[in-house]
């Protein structure tokens, strides 16, 4: 996971950890270039996406929200400021105070976010932070002339032609969806239908929380977060995949992202949090 993870914690503890991680860039992954804002054969539109100290993100809005709703923001569970949610472990509603910068079309800065709360983070079953932001759509529109991306409420298909766009480095992968795992494990981790990508999306570290683009509706279709770095099984950093029968498969190169659309049923009105709706499948916080 860690593998895309861009930021180096300052204790040992916290560094192990963070070097599991795709999204999140140790000093080590820094050898990667950033691709510059707008070069390469075709200029690519990086409008809602959103560079965060360590990982990658985006602005997101579900397919009911409103622009007087209070905005939200999609990263990794693994890129939560206040470290990485252990197996089971579900935040919602958790105060924040987070601040990011989001990506106009051309891969500049249009201005820093700030988050009020984790609206919702796991590392189980999928790898998310969804935060609310302190400022509404409309907002956010008229001030820094940004606009969100749509969560697709909808799984997506494999062989579909997909884009991980990085605001860590401004620079874009394309492929196209390979397969769904039925569980993929790393370390103390596993996740449900991971989406497993052909291999000219070779994600490196810092891409952590990128978003999965489906390139021929614009929305997101998951989030970018690991890869197997050198080949071993299960271990951080190299996730091995599980089948239904418990076969157990690993390859070194081979890199993942998770869903996202179950989101949909579980945002109510106001882009509020709401597990309870039914049809909601996300991970629920055990009760104390």
């Amino acid at each position: 996971m860690t593998r895309r993870f861009a930021r180096v914690l300052g204790t040992a503890v916290a560094g192990a950890a963070l070097a599991m991680t795709m999204g999140a860039i140790p000093a080590t992954a820094a050898t990667a270039a950033p691709a510059a804002p707008g070069s390469g054969a075709a200029a690519v539109d990086y409008t809602g996406i959103i560079k965060l100290s360590n990982c990658s993100g985006s602005l997101v809005r579900l397919p009911a929200s409103q622009d007087s709703d209070p905005a939200l923001a999609l990263t990794n569970g693994h890129c939560n400021e206040n470290g990485m949610p252990g197996p089971g472990v579900v935040q919602v509603n958790k105060p924040s105070s987070r601040t990011m910068t989001l990506l106009g079309q051309n891969g500049r800065s249009l201005g820093t976010l700030r988050a009020n709360k984790i609206a919702y983070s796991t590392m189980t079953d999928t790898d998310v932070t969804l935060y609310q932001l302190d400022k509404t759509y409309a907002q956010i529109a008229s001030t820094l002339k940004g606009k969100a991306l749509t969560l697709s409420d909808a799984k997506p298909a494999a062989g579909s032609a997909i884009s991980i766009k990085s605001g860590y480095f401004t620079r874009t992968w394309t492929c196209s969806i390979d397969k769904f795992v039925y569980q993929l494990r790393e370390g103390d981790w596993t996740w449900k239908d991971s989406i497993r990508y052909t291999s000219t999306c070779d994600t490196i570290h810092g891409t952590s929380g990128s978003p999965i683009i489906d390139d021929a509706s614009n929305k997101v279709v998951g989030v970018n977060n690991t890869g197997n770095d050198d080949g071993e099984r299960c271990t951080l950093n190299n996730p091995c995949e599980v089948d239904q029968n418990g076969q157990v498969t690993y390859q070194q190169g081979l890199t993942y992202g998770q869903q996202t659309y179950w989101f949909a049923n579980c945002v109510s009105a106001g882009n509020r949090i709401d597990l309870a709706k039914p049809g909601c499948v996300l991970p629920k916080p055990k009760r104390v």
